[in-house]
């Protein structure tokens, strides 16, 4: 009986799909538009993402789930230059907030992907990355979010390592987490550094980005998104990494199967079944 009780919860996996609405609207972001609270620890995790709410059935059966190992070869390159990003100087900085799971600066700007127009909400940091490249993680992921006229979602993502001796730090995002230290609690909020562009900017057209069709990393893993991950790594120095993590601790999705393959919470539901 124990054991029925254990894999009854797995049975409405395949019954349920969520249809979430994606809209953004003035600070509104991605992490509390979950069904439901959610973490990265215990039953709060990813694993039980899908039993927090009936919202988030995608994130235990959804087949195009984000982040994933990227393997090159076998998922699609485009040149950084074919996105246009750009966005303002914001000279005293914005505002950036702690979600209590992870922190987000609020900003604009625009980028086209795949011939289409999407304006920039929001980015936000994941520590460790959530991305892989041929198996290896980095101790960061930036994640800038973009919305199209369609409520549709892009995400262009830049994988972020630690400087070693011959390593330039990237400007933006040292100024975006400059005062980290100040919001240690959800719902604080303070101001970041000023925030320019440009470099960010330059730094995309020079790189390949990785591409392909995902999901939301977090609650409720709404499909359909423009996942794109820059293949060049930005970096950060060691105090602003450790400044980040001591705030964030750890806010990363363990990695999904290959696009269009099945979820690896249903193939364990299948297994476990099967196994009793």
């Amino acid at each position: 009986m124990k054991t029925a009780a254990l894999f009854a919860s797995f049975s409405s996996l395949a019954i349920a799909i969520c249809h979430y609405g994606t809209a953004l609207s003035p600070r509104t972001d991605l992490f509390r538009r979950a069904g439901g609270a959610f973490g990265y620890n215990e039953l709060q995790g990813p694993l039980n993402w899908h039993g927090l709410n009936s919202e988030n059935m995608l994130c235990a059966i959804g087949k195009n789930q984000s982040p994933i190992n990227i393997v090159a070869g076998k998922i699609k390159s485009v040149k950084g230059s074919s996105f246009g990003f750009t966005a303002p100087a914001y000279l005293k900085g914005a505002e950036i907030e702690n979600l209590g799971t992870g922190v987000q600066v609020y900003v604009n700007g625009s980028a086209t992907v795949a011939g289409k127009a999407y304006s920039l909400q929001q980015f936000h940091f994941h520590t460790p990355s959530e991305h892989h490249v041929g198996g290896e993680y980095y101790p960061m992921e930036v994640h800038f979010v973009f919305q199209g006229d369609d409520k549709s979602l892009a995400v262009i993502g830049f994988l972020i390592d630690i400087a070693g001796r011959h390593d330039s730090t990237d400007r933006l995002i040292s100024s975006a987490l400059r005062n980290v230290g100040d919001i240690p609690n959800a719902g604080d909020i303070t101001t970041t550094g000023a925030l320019d562009f440009r470099g960010l900017q330059s730094h995309l057209s020079r790189s390949d980005v990785f591409t392909y069709d995902g999901s939301l990393t977090t609650p409720p893993c709404a499909e359909g998104i423009s996942f794109n991950v820059v293949a060049s790594p930005l970096f950060v120095d060691v105090a602003t990494f450790r400044a980040v993590k001591s705030v964030i601790k750890f806010n990363s999705r363990y990695t999904q199967n290959a696009p269009g393959q099945i979820n690896l919470v249903d193939n364990a539901r299948n297994v476990l079944n099967g196994a009793f």
